[in-house]
């Protein structure tokens, strides 16, 4: 499997950005796919995902009410929309796949989390 992400790049606080992650390769619909970001000097962050068969999906709160996540089944892909950007949400995000998630919905731990993409930097200037 193999994860592409785009849509990164430089916006002001309180803009919008909105993040894609195209899955390839021996992919299936019991999967999860989600986010993580990681910010200078700091720990990998869970930021959302999402289950593909039922969308259960799963926030931080830090994200609650200003991402939201999709999927287009059809092109294994999903979208991370981002609103209302602070500069704290300065990092770079990962998506990242879990070929097998749990009946509780998608987990925030990395260590699920089975492929990940190359990265793509989000920086918010106050």
């Amino acid at each position: 499997v193999q994860l592409q992400a785009s849509g990164g790049g430089l916006v002001q606080a309180g803009g919008s950005l909105r993040l894609s992650c195209a899955a390839s390769g021996r992919t299936s619909s019991s999967y999860a796919m989600g986010w993580f970001r990681q910010a200078p000097g700091k720990e990998r962050e869970f930021v959302v995902a999402i289950t593909w068969s039922f969308g259960r999906i799963n926030y931080a709160d830090s994200v609650k009410g200003r991402f939201t996540i999709s999927r287009d089944n059809a092109k294994n892909t999903v979208y991370l929309q981002m609103n209302s950007l602070k500069p704290e949400d300065t990092a770079v995000y990962y998506c990242a796949l879990d070929r097998s998630p749990g009946s509780y919905g998608p987990s925030q731990n990395p260590y699920k989390y089975n492929y990940w993409g190359q990265g793509t930097q989000v920086t918010v200037s106050s």
